[in-house]
């Protein structure tokens, strides 16, 4: 077919008598050459398209394709024809009315406009296969140009992955706009743009989807206007979620966990670091092994009835368990080596104190000033993923043992908790918690809340704490002592030292009170003994 026309003539005619003497839709879809690539038969209502296989790789946001079909009753284009437009990316659509005598009546089309129209799609275009008037060929070149000028962002973040948050909120208690900005700093730390937000009211959650289908249908059009091809949601998903949203927008989802995962395997460096993301990973994707059929099954053994042996899907999933397993015992043994590190550490006698609070709060940074160390500092969530340590010199020979820890954050997974506790074991050995917060955070109360709840997880909220407000110098000065008075906080600034100064000696009373206290007791003791005897 002339590469120039949207539909020939004589193709739309075949169209026409086909479906007519069917009673059903019958469509083709054609390449930008005016090839034939598809030919496909419906109902009398519905034209059921088939898997047209992956986009064009880099030629931008179409798949190089357009779809005519026939509409019986010579009906515009329906919202399903809309539907498959955006789902599939086509160049365009047109629907071929089919007249009285089975000749082609009308032709509907239309095509996706670029981000920033008011609306997603184009006004229908209602005219005559015998129009010559439109060409197509110099139609679609001048619309891919227009999208790739218009994409939001596009050359700001060449390089990097472009991802829409979704937030399905069922919760009234909770800011939808509050957990997608920390969300976002979640993106950032894995080198991910968020470049739009989606969000949904629901009473709950849809059992397929999470979300609504139109709001589904909302989202598959901002990632083809947006050129995204990741999409993340703030709730974690079930393996099925995640397969249907995937079928639908044609793009990468994953959820909140996920995400957290990929934080930290990029950020572990220590050996036992590794080992628990390893596990956290495996214990996560386990259950997305998943098939249908008979053909992932072993039957039962027997004459007539061995099946095809172990398949594909069973051997992945029991070398998946046996890594859980191996990881599981390198873990444990970990574990027993830094036991025996604490008991040294208790046979020296050398108090303990140990740095607690929110992800990016600012414990690295408080730790190198207190330290003057080089731990590694970023102002992005998990930098710190493993416990580090280093002694502290006091005046009068006085030493102690100060703990740098991993960032609490709200909704930790499950098998990261459980991965991660093992590090957090050395909280249980301090004789003091600095529990550092951001209190330029506008979500400071929640953060704290979080901790706390871990802390009351953990059975430590009986251990003597301090809490230290980082990052004062955000606030006016006036009302950052205000606040920090409020909370009998001590404000520091981390990244000067000698703003740390009040705070040491507050950690030297709370550490060597009870040492002088003895002291003086047994002091008076003695100056009494002569005077009882």
């Amino acid at each position: 077919m002339p590469r120039e026309l949207i539909v020939s003539a004589p193709l739309a005619q075949t169209l026409t008598e086909l479906s007519q003497e069917m009673g059903r839709q019958v469509g083709v879809t054609l390449d930008r050459r005016g090839r034939v690539m598809h030919v496909i038969v419906g109902d009398a209502d519905h034209l059921f398209i088939p898997d047209l296989g992956r986009s064009r790789a880099g030629e931008g946001r179409f798949r190089g394709i357009r779809l005519v079909h026939t509409h019986l009753r010579d009906e515009p284009l329906t919202t399903d024809d809309l539907t498959d437009l955006s789902r599939l990316r086509l160049d365009l659509i047109a629907a071929v009315g089919v007249g009285r005598d089975g000749r082609p009546a009308t032709l509907y089309h239309t095509h996706l406009l670029p981000p920033g129209s008011e609306h997603p799609y184009a006004e229908q275009t209602v005219g005559s296969v015998h129009d010559e008037g439109f060409n197509f060929s110099e139609f679609i070149d001048g619309l891919e140009a227009e999208f790739s000028r218009n994409t939001v962002g596009a050359l700001e973040t060449e390089g990097q992955t472009r991802a829409i948050a979704v937030h399905v909120n069922v919760d009234d208690e909770m800011d939808p706009r509050v957990s997608l900005r920390e969300l976002a700093e979640l993106a950032r730390t894995a080198d991910v743009v968020i470049v739009d937000a989606l969000i949904q009211n629901r009473k709950k959650f849809d059992p397929k989807f999470v979300m609504g289908r139109g709001k589904l249908e909302e989202l598959l059009l901002m990632t083809m206007q947006l050129d995204c091809e990741l999409v993340i949601f703030d709730q974690n998903l079930s393996p099925n979620q995640v397969r249907a949203i995937g079928e639908v927008t044609d793009v990468k989802v994953i959820d909140r966990s996920q995400l957290i995962l990929d934080i930290f395997s990029r950020r572990a460096h220590t050996s036992e670091g590794k080992l628990a993301v390893e596990l956290a990973q495996h214990k996560y994707r386990l259950p997305m092994l998943s098939g249908r059929g008979t053909a992932l099954s072993r039957l039962m053994g027997g004459i007539g009835g061995r099946g095809p042996g172990e398949s594909k899907l069973e051997i992945d999933r029991r070398r998946a368990r046996d890594r859980i397993n191996f990881l599981e015992k390198q873990l444990k043994h970990a574990e027993v080596q830094r036991e025996n590190r604490r008991n040294r550490r208790r046979g020296r006698d050398v108090p303990v104190v140990a740095l607690v609070g929110y992800t990016n709060a600012g414990k690295s940074t408080l730790f190198n000033a207190l330290t003057q160390s080089d731990v590694l500092t970023e102002d992005k969530l998990f930098a710190t993923l493993h416990t580090t340590t280093r002694r502290m010199r006091f005046p009068e020979d006085r030493e102690l043992v100060l703990i740098d820890t991993v960032g609490f954050i709200r909704d930790l997974p499950e098998d990261l908790i459980v991965a991660f506790k093992a590090t957090l074991e050395e909280l249980r050995e301090a004789d003091l918690l600095l529990h550092v917060v951001d209190v330029g955070d506008p979500r400071m109360a929640q953060q704290i809340d979080s901790v706390e709840r871990i802390l009351t997880e953990m059975e430590l909220l009986d251990t003597p704490r301090i809490k230290v407000f980082n990052k004062v110098d955000v606030l006016e000065p006036a009302l950052a002592d205000n606040i920090c008075r409020n909370h009998a906080a001590f404000g520091v600034q981390a990244t000067l030292r000698r703003t740390t100064r009040p705070l040491m000696e507050a950690m030297e009373v709370r550490l060597w009170q009870v040492q002088r206290q003895q002291a003086e007791d047994a002091r008076i003791d003695e100056d009494d003994g002569p005077e009882a005897t």
